[in-house]
């Protein structure tokens, strides 16, 4: 796949510079990314890069939520340690234009957090009792180019009853099975029903947060926060063939409905990961949305996209949560797998006035 010539005048361009500002790595990626390049190229032509600047943190963070690929934010996260000890970027040069919708003041980002934290701490109590069928697609790339090959597909029916999930393997890459779903090697994750959510927002996590940008997702204006969590006080667990744990600190994004201060999207990923551990890089995204059950809506998981790197051999779970009905003893076993969602459904879009 070739670039579009504007894009290769672009990385020509950066390329030929003795050094580059972070305005222009950060305009090189962010174009990049609206045209699609693949993740590989990208961060070819971003290691080749000198700053004269220091890369921070939280712009890595914004071209991640972006969409920058994770072979780039590795390629960013080397250029950050480079650049340490540079000067601090001077935005207002590239600056972009102000934002359309003013950030709100600093009282009421404090209390849409609290009111967040309080639906977080409160957000399992709150769900009913239901079935659906989860969809695992699971990847591997052992060449580290985001070559993906299909490992298998997973569909399962999970049952949510007083607060406890179950989990019913049904199919096998569209065969019947009675294997047990504890049985099933590979990566696998948990934490989609609150948990994850709970441990961010519990006051002993003592989390830091902080209001980035205004956005869009699956049509609703959003907030999105970047928080941190430090590894004394980290309960997320990164396990490798269950014979190696570690428990990392971690960071990412919360996206939360401005209207109803819902969380619709929580990203993570492992920081400090220990060098002598064999998983060098591990990430989640997992999305949320609006289900109705027995007419009412609940927000519910949508689908969760989890990550690893063990050297150059990258594995990737896509598991989506399809098909919501209420419980029922004797309700019907579906054996079908639903069709992968569609891109719009995941996808951030800007925030409009």
């Amino acid at each position: 796949m070739r670039l579009p010539s504007a894009s290769l005048l672009l990385a020509g361009w950066l390329a030929a510079q003795s050094t580059v500002t972070v305005a222009q790595l950060e305009q090189f990626v962010r174009s990049s990314i609206e045209l699609r390049h693949p993740d590989r190229k990208v961060a070819e032509y971003v290691k080749k890069l000198k700053l004269s600047e220091r890369l921070e943190e939280r712009t890595i963070i914004e071209l991640q939520a972006a969409g920058a690929g994770p072979r780039t934010v590795e390629a960013l996260r080397t250029l950050q340690q480079a650049s340490r000890h540079l000067p601090p970027a001077r935005r207002e040069t590239f600056s972009p234009e102000p934002p359309a919708i003013p950030p709100p003041s600093r009282v009421e980002q404090l209390r849409i957090l609290e009111s967040v934290r309080d639906y977080a701490l409160n957000y399992v109590r709150r769900l009913p009792d239901f079935i659906c069928t989860q969809v695992t697609r699971r990847y591997v790339d052992p060449t580290g180019l985001e070559f993906w090959q299909q490992q298998d597909t997973l569909t399962a029916r999970l049952t949510y009853f007083e607060q406890k999930e179950e989990y019913k393997l049904l199919l096998v890459n569209g065969v019947l099975t009675n294997q047990p779903y504890e049985s099933l090697g590979g990566a696998t994750s948990t934490g989609e029903f609150g948990s994850l959510m709970r441990e961010i927002f519990e006051p002993a996590t003592e989390t830091a947060f902080r209001w980035e940008r205004w956005a869009t997702l699956r049509g609703r204006r959003v907030h999105v926060f970047s928080y941190r969590v430090e590894q004394p006080r980290s309960k997320w667990r990164v396990s490798y063939e269950r014979t190696q744990e570690i428990t990392p600190a971690y960071q990412g994004l919360i996206y939360v409905d401005s209207g109803t201060l819902m969380v619709m999207r929580i990203t993570l990923e492992a920081v400090e990961i220990p060098p002598s551990f064999p998983i060098q890089q591990a990430s989640t995204v997992l999305d949320y949305d609006y289900t109705n059950i027995g007419g009412r809506e609940y927000m519910l998981p949508l689908r969760a996209v989890v990550r690893m790197r063990r050297g150059k051999f990258l594995t990737k779970n896509e598991v989506e949560f399809r098909l919501y009905r209420k419980f029922e003893a004797e309700a019907t076993i579906t054996f079908d797998t639903p069709e992968p969602l569609p891109e719009e459904k995941v996808v951030e879009q800007p925030a409009k006035p």
